[in-house]
Order: C-alpha cells, then sequence, then structure tokens
C-alpha cells in the first residue's frame, strides 16, 4: 500500500471543509435568529449542529428543527 502524502490530497480537501464551514456558519446564523422550531429549542440544535459540523448536525436542523415559512 503506498503512502498518500497530504499534498495530493489537500487540493480535493478543501472544497469540502469550505463548504462544511459556510453550512454551519449558515446553521447557527438561522438557529440564532429563529425563535420557533418544529422540535426542540434553540439550546438543542445549536449543540446538535456544533457537535454534529460534519454536515450532519446542520442537516439535521435544516430537515427536522426548522420552522417552515
Amino acid at each position: 500500500m503506498s503512502n498518500i502524502e497530504i499534498k495530493e490530497i489537500l487540493p480535493f480537501l478543501v472544497p469540502f471543509i469550505i463548504v462544511q464551514f459556510v453550512l454551519l456558519g449558515v446553521t447557527i446564523r438561522h438557529i440564532l435568529t429563529h425563535k420557533t422550531y418544529k422540535r426542540g429549542n434553540r439550546t438543542l440544535w445549536l449543540v446538535i449542529s456544533i457537535i454534529g459540523m460534519e454536515f450532519i448536525g446542520p442537516v439535521l436542523y435544516f430537515l427536522f428543527g426548522k420552522e417552515d415559512g
């Protein structure tokens, strides 16, 4: 098995890292600027979004927590 150097995979990782932080930022901003949620409360969704930062937390919020409208 060959060793993969960070220089080889860095061009593929950078876009994913940028998208991850943008999605997290949008999610946290939305949570902090809205008062109502489908399920749970502000604290719950902040914890889920930050702990599940690798796309899962923000996606869960937009699917199950964001109030429509």
